[in-house]
């Protein structure tokens, strides 16, 4: 993979390659992660377990530090707090990789070093995310920088969406393609229509079906425009702007992971990712399990909603028509 692309990534005072380290529970975890970045032209240190950071030495190990915890206890809640206080202290970045049920504790113990919070992400979604973090290195750590290396991080974010392609391409290769309708089922409960063999739909079967997802998206494009005109906060609604990611992302047939939502909120991450826990709780949002990766999972629409937004729109497509 790293024979076919050239990357320039943002480099340290001596010259050398940003350093992450990473820590993670899981040896095979760790492992991985190192490939993917070194392959996108970062060292890497393994840091071992998430019980160093509480136990090991005092000193950073990296210009970025990557923290996989998809489960937490009082042991990894401890370590990182410890964490935490570092981070903060030195102007390092801090990325924790996580789950949503663990989110809440994660939301409560990580108070002061201002992570970037990633939900189940994919091997693509890990490595970009280590590339936009190094943008937002501390003043000390960027006055060191070169102009030259200050370039490089502005094209950073472009370069790292080819190796985000091919890790995508690399994970998916294996896994099973729907050849059909029903083949979609597992992965989008609820679709606009009952399909054939359906049970216990029959009663929804007359609900309208979903709006052109063109539609859908110039309603979030005409949206997100008016934060360039006026202060964004004003019109913050992440919950409805989500609602019609899905209505579209539904309508298209294709998986939406928790970051992708969370752009599309519009809001501050850890904003939308409140909102999303929630209303997975609330039966609004649901969780679909990705087949080819069982540690990860897509976000869709639950089946109700789908009803909903199918008869909200069905509601207003005329004053929409007129309008347009």
């Amino acid at each position: 993979m790293a024979d076919d692309f050239t990357y320039d990534v943002a480099r340290d005072s001596a010259g050398l390659p940003a350093r992450v380290a990473i820590f993670a529970d899981r040896p095979r975890m760790r492992a991985e992660i190192a490939e993917d970045l070194t392959g996108a032209g970062f060292r890497t240190v393994d840091g071992g377990e998430i019980a160093a950071l509480l136990d090991g030495p005092i000193t950073l190990l990296g210009d970025v530090v990557m923290v996989d915890c998809p489960v937490l206890d009082g042991s990894v809640l401890a370590s990182l707090a410890r964490l935490d206080m570092r981070i903060a202290r030195s102007g390092a970045e801090l990325i924790v990789v996580t789950s949503l049920e663990a989110l809440d504790d994660i939301f409560a113990v990580l108070d002061q070093s201002r992570p970037q919070i990633l939900v189940e992400p994919s091997r693509a979604e890990r490595v970009v995310a280590v590339g936009r973090t190094l943008a937002n290195v501390s003043g000390s750590r960027a006055r060191e920088m070169s102009e030259e290396d200050r370039m490089a991080l502005l094209r950073l974010s472009q370069q790292v969406d080819g190796i985000a392609q091919e890790l995508d391409r690399i994970s998916l290769s294996d896994a099973p393609k729907p050849q059909r309708l029903s083949d979609y089922k597992r992965e989008f409960r609820g679709a606009g229509e009952p399909l054939p063999g359906d049970k216990g739909l029959g009663a929804r079967s007359a609900y309208p079906p979903l709006p052109d997802p063109r539609m859908v998206r110039q309603m979030l494009a005409a949206r997100q425009a008016r934060a360039r005109f006026f202060d964004g906060e004003l019109f913050a609604d992440p919950a409805w702007d989500m609602l019609l990611d899905l209505t579209a992302a539904h309508a298209e047939h294709k998986r939406v992971s928790v970051t992708s939502l969370c752009i599309a909120a519009g809001v501050p991450a850890t904003t939308a990712l409140r909102w999303v826990k929630q209303m997975v709780e609330s039966g609004i949002f649901e969780r679909v399990a990705d087949r080819s990766d069982k540690r990860r999972a897509f976000i869709a629409l639950s089946e109700r909603s789908v009803e909903a937004m199918a008869r909200y729109f069905a509601e207003v497509e005329i004053p929409l028509a007129q309008a347009a």
